[in-house]
């Protein structure tokens, strides 16, 4: 015990500090993932906006009314929150200023809008805006562990270059580009970590921080050198820089940064030219994990020792009582293998359990030949009930694969289900957003906005579409969350609702309705959702007859169900479209659906007990029938 207990104990610890190293590098490289989204989101919406500018309505009059729509670029540079701004045709460009050697300008000259992260000399960025080059200066700082280096100040800038393309009322092809200085950009940063490292989400003393790099010089940081002091101009060690910017691979491990030792991750930052020119950075302070670490060893190990100490005297004065009627009983079995079939225990002490197991030997030893015979007989039989126990087992093997197939498509679904729900939540977010600040730049342009008006009510639109495909993704995902109080209702009512909020589609495609809802059965379901349903098959009635057609709805009795039918003259739908017809995210309306309108109408009939079928042929229409139970009225 004194021995290996101490030895697995020991390796068991140094297990169980591994793992935990594990689970921080894992929980640092999650990190870095969101930095590095965070980062593509926003070189993606720098592109986006500045397309949109490219597009709009008020650039393009501008170009075709005024000699020099600088004016209006200035204008638009300052409400983007950009550091420059300007118009080219690809050769030329601001004085000083060299635009044919940017791919991210001649992509976009060449018809295609790109945004990537470049570095520009001191004297480009002085060409591009008055004080920028005095912005991006930052004197370095000597850094332990750093390459050795006889700069004192870097000079360079590191933007978000992005650029859209632009024909100019001539036809001759251009491109708007405008950019970011990403130096000293504290705002960026911050942003950077306080989405990954929020409240609570490290130990108490722990610190996360995050830093943007030039090669291996800090540029933005959360980092600091002193109290208050942002660590600007401290440099990578040599050994992280060579690493990342050297072999363009990911650092995930315990780093020092600047004083302290970081568990970290860094990455490598490639330009438009596809070169490594810069690292972006997460990771939170070792010290409070290594601590904990060294306090759980020493509490295991007084631990162990104070237990050792109370019981080895008591395992010792056992052992004695317990390894000398054993040894005696160890002779025996020795005299017995040798032929002296007549040995026999003969403890004295008949009392204790020892004297007991001698006791069952000794009739062990008189049973063992009959023993034998039995077993023969035994194994005779065994061989039979294992033949049909193999029977057996086959055909439960055969139902046990038949329940995990069905399993493994449940859990599929619910799989499905889950991540359904994760990106309907992550594309809220940036929803509100978007439809935030259009309602600023509408409160901040006032009359200005008519000028837009085409635009901001194209993104009105496109924005609603959006927030409408996530309300469905979050029904498909938490249905239960969306269910109405289930009333007893008349679907003869509900379908001429749903008639009159659909009548304008329906008018407009020139359909002929015919109705049969004389007959006024009750059903227990939420109006709501009955309604969301009925209206769902009526619309699909109405975009499968493009060209107009007639339309059939009726309220019907069958055995103790009630059907709703919608019939349509429209295209119809082949068999293997039928088949797939109420599986989530199945379309047939490319580009247009989100493939969830069906399969949700079916969650919410057959919550209620009910059920939807479809009959349809290829090219005569289709019919969509919904059975409900029928209730008495009180």
């Amino acid at each position: 015990m004194l021995v290996l207990l101490p030895v697995m104990l020991g390796s068991t610890m140094l297990r169980w500090s591994g793992k935990i190293d594990g689970i921080l590098i894992t929980k640092v490289n999650g990190d870095l993932t969101i930095a590095d989204q965070y980062l593509a989101r926003l070189l993606e919406n720098s592109g986006e906006r500045l397309d949109a500018l490219a597009k709009s309505v008020a650039l393009q009059n501008a170009l075709a009314n005024t000699k020099d729509p600088r004016g209006l670029i200035e204008q638009k540079r300052r409400e983007l929150g950009l550091d420059f701004l300007y118009l080219t045709d690809g050769t030329k460009g601001p004085v000083g200023f060299d635009v044919s050697v940017w791919p991210v300008v001649q992509q976009a000259v060449g018809g295609r809008w790109q945004s990537a992260v470049d570095i520009l000399s001191a004297a480009e960025l002085e060409a591009l805006g008055a004080g920028l080059a005095a912005r991006a200066a930052i004197p370095l700082v000597a850094t332990r562990a750093a390459v050795p280096s006889d700069r004192a100040v870097e000079d360079r800038g590191m933007i978000i270059h992005s650029a859209a393309p632009v024909t100019l009322p001539d036809g001759t092809k251009a491109a708007l580009v405008g950019g970011l200085l990403l130096n000293r950009n504290l705002d960026f940063i911050d942003t950077i970590n306080a989405l990954v490292y929020q409240e609570h989400s490290l130990p108490e003393g722990s610190q996360g921080t995050a830093t943007l790099f030039l090669e291996d010089v800090r540029i933005s940081t959360n980092v600091r050198l002193f109290e208050n002091v942002r660590a600007l101009g401290t440099r990578v060690s040599a050994e992280v820089r060579n690493r990342v910017l050297g072999a363009g691979m990911i650092w995930l491990d315990r780093a020092f940064v600047v004083n302290d030792w970081y568990i970290s991750a860094y990455e490598p930052i490639v330009d438009s030219r596809g070169m490594p020119v810069g690292m972006l950075y997460v990771g939170f302070l070792e010290t409070p994990f290594q601590q904990a670490k060294i306090s759980s060893v020493i509490t295991l190990t007084l631990l162990f020792l104070l237990i050792a100490a109370l019981s080895v005297p008591i395992f010792l004065r056992w052992a004695g009582r317990i390894f000398l009627p054993l040894e005696q009983m160890t002779q025996t079995m020795s005299r017995v293998e040798a032929g002296d079939l007549q040995a026999r225990n003969a403890l004295q002490d008949g009392d204790n359990e020892i004297a007991q197991v001698a006791g069952h030997l000794d009739d062990l030893l008189d049973q063992v030949q009959e023993r034998d015979r039995q077993l023969r007989e035994w194994g005779e039989k065994l061989n039979q009930k294992v033949e049909e126990r193999t029977r057996d087992l086959r055909e439960s093997n055969r139902k046990l694969e038949q329940t995990t197939e069905r399993l493994i498509i449940s859990e599929k679904l619910a799989a499905v289900g889950e991540i359904t729900a994760g990106v309907a939540h992550e594309i809220n977010n940036p929803i509100a957003v978007i439809q935030g600040n259009l309602d600023v730049a509408r409160d901040l342009l006032g009359p200005a906005s008519d000028g837009v008006k085409t635009e901001f009510d194209l993104i009105d639109d496109q924005v609603y579409r959006i927030g409408s495909i996530v309300s469905k993704l979050l029904q498909f995902a938490r249905p239960e969350e969306y269910s109405g109080a289930a009333n007893v209702i008349s679907p003869a009512e509900v379908l001429r609702d749903s008639l009159v909020l659909t009548s304008h589609q329906i008018e407009s495609q020139k359909i002929n309705v015919q109705s049969d809802l004389d007959y006024k059965p009750s059903v227990l379901m939420s109006r709501t959702e009955l309604q969301q349903v009925i209206v769902n098959l009526i619309l699909n009635a109405v975009q499968a007859m493009p060209d107009g057609g007639a339309m059939s709805l009726r309220v019907a009795v069958r055995g103790p169900d009630v059907e709703i039918a919608v019939q349509d003259s429209g295209i119809g739908m082949a068999a293997e479209t039928t088949k797939r017809i109420f599986d989530a995210f199945f379309t047939t309306k490319y580009g247009q659906g989100s493939g969830l309108g069906l399969s949700i109408s079916q969650t919410l009939v057959s919550r209620v007990g009910g059920r939807i079928s479809v009959e349809s042929t290829l090219g005569q229409g289709s019919c969509f029938t919904i059975s409900l139970p029928i209730v008495k009225s009180e």
